[in-house]
């Protein structure tokens, strides 16, 4: 997400983000499991290449979107 502060936004717009962010996190964990799926398969059969690093430079992603996750979860939680 860009530098968006939660605390500025509206809750319709955070639950809005939750939704979405869930959603893109389940088809990423989905994708990205099988890029290791694969990529252990290419690295049997034909060896290791530079190709092979990919799933593991995508793995910041999934841990940045988490982050924002819980963070919108807390901020929900702080105005109930």
């Amino acid at each position: 997400m860009k530098d968006t502060k939660f605390s500025e936004m509206t809750t319709e717009e955070l639950i809005k983000n939750q939704k979405t962010l869930k959603n893109v996190n389940t088809v990423f964990c989905v994708v990205l499991f099988m890029l290791f799926v694969l990529n252990l398969f290419i690295v049997f059969m034909k060896g290791f290449s530079a190709m092979n690093i990919i799933p593991i430079a995508l793995l910041p992603i999934l841990f940045l979107n988490l982050k924002n996750l819980k963070e919108i979860k807390k901020e929900l939680e702080s105005r109930k």
